[in-house]
């Protein structure tokens, strides 16, 4: 029973966490709801295990609900989640060209790791993706749950591992599933984006059925989905190279077929007889003879971006069931089965799809030019055939089967329980059309280098050919395309097994403030992870690619307590505790953490709240078992280019020898890695002055230390530059792994680059979150419900070795491009048959791509701040019946595209903007429709 002088309280917070409700309800007179709300059922929410008002709480709870979905646009979960103000971080995803996880979503709280984020489906961890985020992390993929069967996603900002044990650093994400529905539900929605591509459709049908005299209920739903593929070029700003450059330089076309001079800065020969006549056709008709200042000349396209995807493809289908059964009074059997399997496919471009000598030979001499040489070319959509063909593939199948008893132990007893065993496993496939070394190399050595006449005269190192080339600047068939290339599968799968059991009492015992309230789990399993790639990535048949490989599995257990402790009326107190064991190899690695909170109301309308408590991540599998794996890449050489006079913002002038160096990489796992901490603690007030409006405030901090270090290559090589030039500390952590992780020969080249995961870096984080809620009654003229939600981010601070100065991520866009604040809000108005919403979400100020450059951030030549972005969808519904309801959506009304960047990029651009933050796709719209029949029966 909530005490009636907390009704204000109450009442708007209750309004503001159960929109379907007050929506449902919004057509009724106020006094027909008032007594109703006096009483507020008690319900478990997520950052607590014990039952109670949704208001009494110490931490702040974001409610997103079914409605909220539909009304602001959403197309998905991943579209729910990284459109929320606490998604301030940048992620790869479908627009990161190359990236380890191009066919999967997630997100990143305040900034901080995507792999810091805890998520749950009904309250039971979800399973993990089996490829690795950035080629190194564990993460959770959200594109495949099935956003028409969401009844609400819960998001609980901070560190909550006392409940949630691992990866619960940044906060919680619980999605809760429908339970039940009245008859059953058909829905449908269409729609697409206006510049083209991205067309796609989804069909959802839900139903309840029952027997055994209403013993047996079971909530049985399906969603079906299919999007086609947005290219870059159906936009503007992607399908060619930056036509916009910084000092109005020209767009640069790629180079398709080219020939380098080795000892002449890499310069271009041109020695094609036909002047690329041959290769007229290739990349659309648009390939011919180019020019480079200072370069040379070559044959290429200004029009190759365009065949790379900025938007995946995808069919989905999932499958979902949740059925309970009475089986007394005091006990009830229950079963949830989530079943959900996607085929994504996107292509990252022809820049992927290419062959050269340097690999091979290192370079090869020309007696008649005199020089050493490599050859370098891109393989043509017409000459792979169909460039559909060359879409890298992912097929997955994931599920998730709890079984599970709870109920109450006797009819006199306050302990109710809930026992229930969980596995979940995912399995991934990932096809990509790749080159066959063999094949590949005796190609071209047979129709283009021809046989081998000895060794170089200078170096006796390097081979010696005479080559056709006239032959190197032709076109091949699709089917000699098809003789050399060939498809690699590669293999991943993660599973988890849970027993659990939980033990709550409501009403242990009384206080003067009410009944306090315990709970008790304990849970035990095993996970495992593997990842097999294609055996010839691994053993040289494949030209110019590797594969990442580890496998691993370990057990698990865990004991978790929580306690709530109403002192007096005014005052709760709060405190959970939970220790987490992994055992795996003969050895265990171990944690405990634990929380304090405080609820504080010294009247009426204003809740005082805060927290205080730890949170940890274990070392993932692949942390731990991740086999040596090398792979070739592509990079750039800042000291080499800095050495010739061009800095970092002057690379696509430098010599293509090292503005696009190959290397090879190698990275593995370390199983001696130990838990990541962290230090969390958070206060905020509450105000809610009448039912209709309410405001709060939350302050968060996160101490991170012993994070897991592992440097992105592009930034450790800037390191090594700026080190070797005397911008940093010779003797600096950063300077000492640079010079160990990167070998170069005598000559001053990159050999090699190691990559190493150790426990070393630590960063700070404080920020502010608001949320505010307010609704209106307008008589005749319906009613209006507002809701904002802002985050600002006003500390954080990383720190990669002890010996590194502290890095300002806020302020040093060299380390870091994220916004300092986000926000969104919705204006909400309905009446009678129609309701409308527009909802806006705003980007706070980012560094333009000069500012990334150097260590020197924003006063780097060109360096400066991009003004802030927002994008605004609108939504248009009316019920046509009782039964059925019609819907029209706009998102990015505006159509707002991320193009005041360019000036900033050079004219080598294929994406003048931070795809991380933003995207290119512009204005879309969907047409939906819902239909309920069958209710009552």
């Amino acid at each position: 029973m909530f005490v009636s002088n907390r009704r204000p309280l109450a009442l708007a917070l209750a309004a503001a966490l159960l929109p379907a409700t007050a929506f449902a309800q919004s057509q009724a007179p106020a006094d027909a709801t008032a007594p109703q709300a006096k009483e507020l059922d008690k319900v478990v929410v997520t950052g607590s295990l014990i039952p109670q008002t949704q208001v009494e709480t110490f931490v702040p709870v974001t409610i997103i609900s079914a409605e909220d979905i539909k009304a602001r646009g959403f197309n998905n979960v991943a579209d729910v989640l990284q459109k929320s103000s606490f998604a301030t971080g940048g992620v790869q995803n479908s627009q990161t060209s190359g990236g380890f996880t191009q066919g999967a979503d997630t997100l990143s709280l305040f900034g901080l790791s995507a792999s810091y984020v805890k998520y749950l489906i009904d309250g039971r961890p979800m399973a993990n993706y089996p490829a690795l985020y950035n080629g190194s992390d564990v993460f959770n993929n959200i594109s495949g749950i099935p956003v028409d069967l969401v009844e609400r996603i819960e998001i609980l900002p901070g560190g909550q591992s006392s409940l949630y044990g691992s990866d619960a650093i940044a906060g919680v994400v619980n999605i809760i599933l429908k339970k039940n529905i009245d008859g059953s539900v058909l829905s449908g929605r269409i729609g697409g984006y206006e510049k083209g591509g991205g067309q796609s459709g989804r069909v959802s049908f839900a139903t309840s059925v029952n027997g055994a005299g209403g013993r047996w209920n079971t909530l049985l739903g399906v969603q079906a989905e299919k999007a086609d593929p947005v290219w870059a070029s159906q936009r503007d700003l992607t399908q060619q190279f930056n036509v916009d450059a910084r000092n109005g330089d020209a767009p640069v076309a790629s180079r398709d077929w080219t020939i380098l001079d080795v000892e002449n800065d890499y310069n271009y020969v041109f020695l094609d007889p036909a002047n690329c006549a041959n290769l007229g056709s290739a990349f659309g008709g648009t390939e011919g003879k180019q020019s480079r200042a200072g370069k040379g000349d070559y044959c290429g396209s200004q029009w190759t971006p365009g065949y790379r995807t900025l938007k995946n493809s995808k069919e989905s289908a999932q499958v979902y069931a949740h059925s309970t059964f009475e089986l007394n009074d005091l006990a009830q059997a229950y079963a949830d089965v989530l079943l959900s399997h996607e085929k994504v496919e996107y292509n990252s471009g022809s820049n992927y799809l290419w062959w050269g000598t340097e690999v091979g030979f290192g370079a090869y001499y020309d007696p008649n030019q005199g020089k050493l040489l490599n050859l370098q070319r891109a393989f043509a959509p017409e000459e792979v055939g169909n460039w559909n063909d060359h879409n890298d593939r992912n097929n997955s199948s994931s599920y998730s089967v709890t079984f599970g008893v709870n109920g109450t132990l006797s009819e006199d007893s306050n302990w109710d329980y809930d026992i229930s065993l969980t596995r979940t496993e995912y399995k991934l496939t990932e096809t990509s059309q790749a080159l066959l070394a063999g094949k590949v190399d005796a190609y071209f050595m047979d129709r283009v280098l021809g046989p081998q006449q000895g060794w170089d005269p200078n170096y006796d190192a390097y081979p010696v050919f005479t080559p056709d080339y006239a032959a190197f600047y032709t076109l091949m068939s699709p089917g000699d395309f098809a003789g050399i290339s060939t498809y690699v599968r590669s293999h991943s799968r993660t599973y988890d097994n849970m027993l659990r059991a939980q033990f709550t009492n409501g009403a242990l015992f009384s206080l003067p403030g009410g009944d306090a309230g315990m709970a008790v789990a304990v849970e035990t399993g095993t996970q495992g992870w593997s990842y097999t790639p294609d055996a010839r990535l691994t053993n040289g048949d494949i030209w110019g690619l590797t594969g990442v490989s580890g496998k691993g599995q370990r057990s698990r257990y865990a004991l978790t307590g929580e306690l709530r402790l109403p002192v007096w009326e005014q005052l709760t107190v709060s405190a959970s505790a939970r220790y987490d064991g992994f055992r795996m190899g003969g050895t265990e690695i171990s944690k405990p953490t634990y929380a304090l909170g405080l609820e504080y109301r010294p009247f009426e309308s204003l809740l005082l709240r805060g927290k205080y408590g730890t949170a940890f991540k274990a070392p993932t599998l692949a942390d731990q078992f991740q086999g040596a794996s090398g792979f070739y890449s592509q990079a750039v050489d800042y000291y080499n280019c800095a050495l010739l006079g061009f800095d970092a913002g002057e690379v696509a002038d430098c010599p293509s020898q090292y503005s696009e160096m190959q290397y090879f990489g190698e990275q593995s796992g370390n199983p001696a890695l130990k838990p990541i901490n962290a230090t969390v603690w958070s206060y905020g007030v509450v105000w809610a002055p009448t039912p209709k409006f309410s405001v709060s405030a939350d302050f968060h901090h996160w101490d991170i230390r012993n994070e897991v270090a592992l440097q992105d290559v592009d930034q450790l090589l800037r390191d090594e530059a700026n080190c070797l030039l005397g911008k940093l500390p010779a003797d600096s952590g950063t300077c000492v792994a640079a010079s160990t992780q990167i070998v170069r020969d005598v000559s001053g080249n990159v050999e090699s680059i190691r990559l190493d995961k150790v426990n070393v870096a630590k960063e700070t984080l404080d920020a502010v979150t608001v949320d505010t809620n307010y609704s209106l009654e307008l008589g005749s003229f319906g009613q209006l419900n507002l809701a904002g939600s802002w985050t600002r981010n006003l500390k954080h601070e990383i720190q990669t070795y002890p010996t590194d100065p502290v890095r300002d991520a806020l302020s040093d866009p060299y380390w870091s491009t994220d916004a300092k604040y986000k926000a969104s809000a919705s204006a909400s108005w309905s009446k009678d048959r129609w309701a409308t919403t527009l909802y806006a979400n705003y980007l706070g100020p980012t560094p333009n791509y000069r500012a990334t450059l150097d260590p020197t951030g924003y006063a780097f030549a060109g360096g400066g701040r991009l003004g802030s972005y927002t994008t605004v969808n609108g939504s248009v519904n009316f019920n046509v019946s009782d039964d059925l309801t019609v819907s029209l959506l706009v998102n990015n009304i505006a159509n707002r595209m991320p193009d005041m960047d360019t000036r900033s990029y050079p004219g080598t651009s294929s994406e003048p903007f931070n795809s991380y933050n933003f995207d290119a796709l512009g204005r879309a719209y969907y047409i939906e429709a819902k239909w309920s029949f069958g209710k009552g029966k």
